[in-house]
């Protein structure tokens, strides 16, 4: 005697129940689907039921798989370690879960569900970096990333994001958070600040929309100017003023890329 839509959701809460299966169609069996799943992996890891190697006997692989592609393909605007939480909540008094471990799991199933569809790994890689809370944000991410990397500037950018990264992360001082335009006295180093100033203007409301294909679009018009940078200017200058103005300059080209992805994991070199 239930509604239909009552009777319907509680068959959905189930799907995808196997590989190329549906998600739920409907709103409330995706609600139900994903719940499901929420307590199932909790209530799992929280035992020490984490699958190893071809042992899952509770299917929480294929639990945490039609959990992301419920969210994903079901365009769902969720928070992922809110989620989690919600449902660590919901166990029986004195136990635990390490929440990070469970949410790494279900971003791993995601793995191979983008492989699937001819993926890369260093394209999965350079968002799964960066962790985003919502696997449709996730989802966004890698499609830019994947449009990004067909540019002809994106190998160059790459490769210099990874040189970036290597330098900053050998700096053992506080880096500035703000670049001291007076202190810029090589040519190449003036006109890289003013071309990132306008692109850290123009990717602005671009990031705030989640516009992560006309953000990397924006950047890649960087990459003159940065590898003219690395030409001609020397980072680690022995004013230490000067050198940590230069690393500051740096600091904010890798933080505005890092806003979409790690995209220094799409360097080969």
């Amino acid at each position: 005697g239930e509604p239909d839509a009552v009777a319907l959701a509680i068959d959905e809460a189930y799907m995808p129940r196997y590989a190329g299966d549906a998600i739920a169609a409907s709103g409330v069996g995706r609600v139900l689907a994903i719940a499901e799943r929420l307590d199932t992996l909790a209530g799992g890891f929280a035992a020490g039921l984490k699958p190893t190697g071809n042992k899952d006997p509770f299917a929480l692989r294929r639990n945490a798989l039609g959990l992301a592609r419920t969210i994903i393909e079901g365009e769902l605007e969720l928070d992922l370690p809110a989620l989690v939480a919600v449902a660590a909540k919901s166990l029986p008094a004195g136990v635990s879960l390490d929440a990070r471990e469970l949410e790494d799991f279900i971003l791993d199933r995601l793995r191979g569900y983008y492989a699937d569809q001819g993926v890369p790994g260093t394209q999965f890689d350079a968002v799964a970096d960066v962790r985003p809370a919502s696997l449709l944000d996730f989802d966004k991410r890698l499609k830019a990333i994947a449009g990004f990397a067909r540019l002809r500037e994106a190998s160059s950018l790459a490769a210099a994001n990874k040189r970036i990264r290597n330098i900053l992360r050998k700096v053992e001082t506080p880096i500035p958070d703000a670049v001291d335009a007076a202190r810029l006295v090589e040519p190449a180093e003036q006109s890289l600040h003013g071309a990132l100033a306008s692109a850290l203007a123009d990717t602005d409301p671009l990031l705030a929309q989640r516009d992560y294909v006309g953000t990397l679009k924006r950047l890649a018009d960087l990459q003159g100017p940065v590898d003219n940078f690395f030409d001609r200017v020397m980072v680690m200058a022995d004013d230490a003023a000067v050198r940590d103005n230069r690393l500051a300059l740096l600091k904010l080209i890798a933080d505005r890329f890092a806003k979409v992805a790690a995209v220094e994991q799409l360097s080969a070199s």
